[in-house]
C-alpha cells in the first residue's frame, strides 16, 4: 500500500513592503537540510534563532546569530548581496522569515519552524519596537530604493490607539496578520513543519529545547546542556543582545538591549477594557475558526 502524496504548499502571490520583497525566495537555491525559523514578528523570533544557534553550535560562546540567521526578504542589504552571503555559509543554515506560508517558496525537504504569539501580546512587545526605533530606521525603511506601499510613520503616544490601529487595519503599519496565522495553521500538520506557542517556550523552556531537537534531527551532547539552556535564557540574550539582532540593535534608542526588551505576557491586560478584549476575540474566531483562536491566546489544541 503506498503512502498519500503530501500536497506540499505553493506560492500564489508576492509580498512587498517597507520592510520587505518576498520575490527573494524566488531566486534562493535551498539546501536539503536548511532551517526556516518562520514567525509574524514579535513572537519568539531571534529566541528561537539563539535556540537554534545553540543546538547546531553545542552551546558555543559569542554566537553571531543575527549575521548567521538572517531574514531573507527584508529589503537590507539588497537581494545579490544577501543571497550571496547565504550561499557561502558552510554551516547548516538557519533561516528566519515574517512571511506567510503563500508567499514563500516552500521546499518538501527543509525543516520549518513556526511560533505562534497572542496577537495582543504581539502588539505590546511591537509598539515598545516602534516607540524606540531611531532616525536611522525611518531612514531605512522608506528611502531604501524600492519601497512599495506606505511609508513607516511614528507610532502615537498611547498603546490602545495603537492597538485599535492595528486591530482594525490588520497588523497596520506592519503587515498583515490574520493571513499569516491562518497560513501556517493550515500547514501544521506537515512532516517538516513544527508548530510551537512563545507561551509553550515561557512555560518549559529546556522541554522545548529538546523537542526541537528531535525535530532538527540534533543529538544533544549532554555535556554542552547546562551552556544551551543558560545560552537561551531571557537574562543571557539580553546581555549579550548586539550578537543576537539585526544590524546590532543600531536601529534603535538604548541599542540592542531595547530590542530585547521584557520578554513577558499580559501586559495588556491591565490596560485594555473588557470590550476591548471582546472585540479581539471575537475577531480573532471570526479570522482563524474556534480551534486556532484557542491556540493563539492559549497555546492549547482541542483535545
Amino acid at each position: 500500500m503506498t503512502a498519500p502524496q503530501i500536497a506540499w504548499p505553493t506560492k500564489s502571490r508576492e509580498f512587498r513592503n517597507h520592510h520587505f520583497d518576498s520575490t527573494i525566495w524566488n531566486q534562493f537555491e535551498f539546501r536539503d537540510d536548511d532551517i526556516v525559523i518562520a514567525t509574524y514578528a514579535k513572537s519568539g523570533t531571534t529566541w528561537m534563532q539563539q535556540i537554534v544557534a545553540q543546538l547546531l553550535f553545542a552551546g558555543a560562546e559569542g554566537l553571531e546569530v543575527a549575521r548567521m540567521s538572517p531574514c531573507l526578504e527584508h529589503r537590507v542589504p539588497p537581494q545579490p548581496v544577501k543571497l550571496a552571503q547565504v550561499a557561502a555559509q558552510t554551516h547548516r543554515r538557519f533561516l528566519k522569515t515574517h512571511l506567510a506560508v503563500d508567499v514563500l517558496v516552500f521546499s518538501p525537504k527543509a525543516k520549518y519552524i513556526h511560533i505562534d504569539r497572542d496577537g495582543r501580546d504581539v502588539v505590546w512587545s511591537m509598539y515598545n519596537h516602534h516607540l524606540n526605533a531611531n532616525d536611522t530606521w525611518y531612514d531605512t525603511l522608506n528611502n531604501t530604493p524600492g519601497l512599495v506601499g506606505y511609508r513607516m510613520e511614528k507610532p502615537p503616544s498611547c498603546v490602545r490607539e495603537y492597538f485599535h490601529a492595528w486591530l482594525e487595519k490588520d497588523g497596520y503599519p506592519f503587515w498583515p496578520f490574520w493571513p499569516h496565522v491562518r497560513s501556517w495553521w493550515g500547514v501544521r500538520h506537515l512532516p517538516n513543519v513544527l508548530s510551537l506557542h512563545y507561551a509553550q517556550l515561557k512555560a518549559d523552556m529546556p522541554g522545548e529545547i529538546r523537542r526541537i531537537a528531535k525535530f532538527l534531527d540534533i543529538t544533544i551532547d549532554e555535556r554542552k546542556w547546562p551552556a544551551i539552556v543558560e545560552h537561551c535564557s531571557f537574562d543571557y540574550m539580553k546581555s549579550n543582545a548586539t550578537k543576537s539582532l539585526p544590524f546590532e540593535g543600531k536601529f534603535w534608542d538604548g541599542g540592542a538591549q531595547t530590542f530585547v526588551h521584557k520578554g513577558v505576557n499580559g501586559r495588556w491586560r491591565d490596560i485594555l477594557t473588557a470590550d476591548e478584549v471582546k472585540a479581539y476575540e471575537e475577531r480573532a474566531e471570526r479570522e482563524l475558526g474556534p480551534a486556532c483562536a484557542r491556540w493563539l491566546a492559549t497555546g492549547e489544541l482541542w483535545s
